[in-house]
């Protein structure tokens, strides 16, 4: 172990494991790593040793390379123990595409909050050649650039069939309030919201750690996107809520067990820090829609960076859900233009 001390987060492991490797971070928790191929390269996981097998926390996406890591891993320090459950945090792929596969391969129980597996199952079940008309209309409704959105209607979209194994019919299901046993710990789950809806945290009463999920991350800002499925929705409103009730909980010593990059102490300031960077983001916003802009227009006061290509879309539906979030507040109106985008206007 070694410390990395950054202006009141601390890192007591500064390298994550390696492929089909673990961390022990606390006795009976171990820290594992699986790849993504996508700009954020990686995702956690976690294995809580119950004795006779072990509770897995998320599952990472399902593709080839996933499962022979998960199969090194099994053999390796999870020591040739069975998975006997899967907790699932929240539905996005990284994190609930392997959790069917360990369901019918391994014959594991999938336990996570109602709305998670309600939106995974879905979502997989639902594969598109090309993107829907709703889903084109709510592109337009953004402001994408013309260029970019002809080029998407004529292209597969991203399809949680692609990365996620079918799901069977049946789950446990964990809800605010809920105690879990889990790696001889009770864990009490509390909800966050924003990121992904009813995403589950699970707090230990008998020692420092919390598995948070994607809902607290130590040095990047998890995504919060506004999508055709509920496009009137205000999740930039439901993440704060979220942070502010979580913040009630925070205590300088838990260790915070995330979904990227690494294991941090300095919780209270980290959700300070999270909070903060929302409504100063927001601020910039306001000032920028002076004039009617739509969200793709609004990209440059969010992120003060240069978008590329990749980032294009999830930039998109946060530069979405912010307008939305002035909207919904009152600080903003909005127009249809006559090319079909939400034109957003502070107010005074």
């Amino acid at each position: 172990m070694k410390d990395r001390d950054t202006g009141g987060i601390r890192y007591p492991w500064i390298e994550p494991p390696e492929d089909g490797k673990a961390t022990e971070v606390a006795p009976g928790v171990l820290w594992m790593r699986l790849p993504l191929p996508m700009k954020l390269d990686h995702v956690n996981v976690y294995a809580l040793d119950e004795g006779d097998g072990w509770t897995v926390v998320d599952a990472g996406f399902a593709s080839d390379r996933s499962r022979e890591i998960w199969t090194r891993l099994m053999h390796g320090p999870l020591a040739g123990k069975p998975v006997h459950r899967v907790i699932v945090t929240h539905h996005h792929p990284d994190h609930i595409g392997l959790a069917g596969w360990f369901q019918n391969d391994h014959q594991a129980e999938l336990v996570t909050t109602r709305t998670a597996w309600l939106m995974g199952r879905m979502l997989q079940l639902d594969e598109q050649e090309r993107p829907s008309g709703e889903t084109l209309e709510f592109w337009r409704r953004c402001g994408m650039d013309p260029t970019i959105l002809n080029k998407r209607a004529s292209e597969r979209p991203f399809n949680f069939a692609d990365c996620v194994a079918p799901l069977p019919v049946g789950y446990t299901r964990i809800k605010q309030g809920d105690v879990i046993r889990a790696g001889g710990r009770d864990w009490d789950v509390h909800i966050g919201n924003g990121h992904a809806p009813e995403h589950a945290t699970l707090w230990s009463r008998d020692d420092n750690l919390v598995l948070a999920g994607d809902q607290i991350l130590p040095s990047i800002s998890s995504n919060i996107g506004l999508y055709a499925t509920e496009p009137e929705a205000d999740p930039v409103a439901d993440w704060l809520e979220a942070c502010e009730r979580l913040s009630t909980l925070a205590r300088e010593d838990h260790l915070v067990l995330g979904g990227h990059k690494l294991p941090f102490t300095g919780l209270p300031l980290r959700l300070h820090q999270m909070i903060e960077n929302h409504h100063g983001a927001l601020r910039r916003l306001e000032a920028h829609i002076t004039s009617p802009k739509s969200a793709g227009e609004c990209f440059a006061p969010l992120f003060k960076r240069k978008i590329g290509e990749g980032e294009y879309g999830l930039a998109l539906v946060e530069a979405m859900a912010h307008c939305m979030h002035l909207w919904h507040e009152g600080r903003a109106t909005r127009t249809l233009s006559a090319g079909g985008a939400w034109l957003f206007q502070a107010h005074g």
